[in-house]
């Protein structure tokens, strides 16, 4: 009898690690003057059945500061995060149709209603996916 209960306990936790096994809990970063200096996209799936995932930045430039700020949820197919220089310690971050600015002077990110649509400096790279993992990509350098 203890036997057939230890084995319906190892299918049940089978069963749960299948249930969470299509949940997604990612981060990939940035790198901007190594690993004291980025910017982070953190996803986050709580239930496999969640057609939306929980979105962070983390803003970071240690020792001085680090926020982990939510941003809008994305869809379960990372939407590509474009990022542009914005200024000094300034990136403007672009995915779909939202536009955030992130500033690592102290560590602070905002929504941006960015009149026309306009990059506001050159491409540094993108979040995206990449094997099947979300990964940072760099712009091509420029010719």
């Amino acid at each position: 009898m203890k036997r057939r209960g230890s084995a319906l306990r190892m299918l049940a936790a089978l069963g749960l690690l299948t249930v969470l096994a299509g949940c997604e809990n990612s981060a990939t970063s940035y790198m901007i003057d190594g690993s004291q200096h980025a910017l982070i996209l953190v996803r986050e799936q709580k239930f496999f059945w969640d057609d939306e995932l929980r979105q962070a930045v983390v803003v970071s430039r240690l020792p001085a500061c680090q926020k982990r700020i939510r941003i809008h949820p994305s869809s379960t197919e990372l939407v590509e995060m474009k990022v542009y220089a914005a200024g000094d310690a300034l990136w403007a971050l672009h995915q779909g149709s939202r536009w955030y600015l992130a500033g690592t002077e102290e560590c602070r990110l905002q929504d941006w209603d960015n009149p026309g649509n306009q990059p506001p400096g050159r491409l540094i790279g993108s979040f995206v996916l990449k094997d099947g993992a979300p990964a940072f990509v760099p712009a091509p350098a420029p010719n």
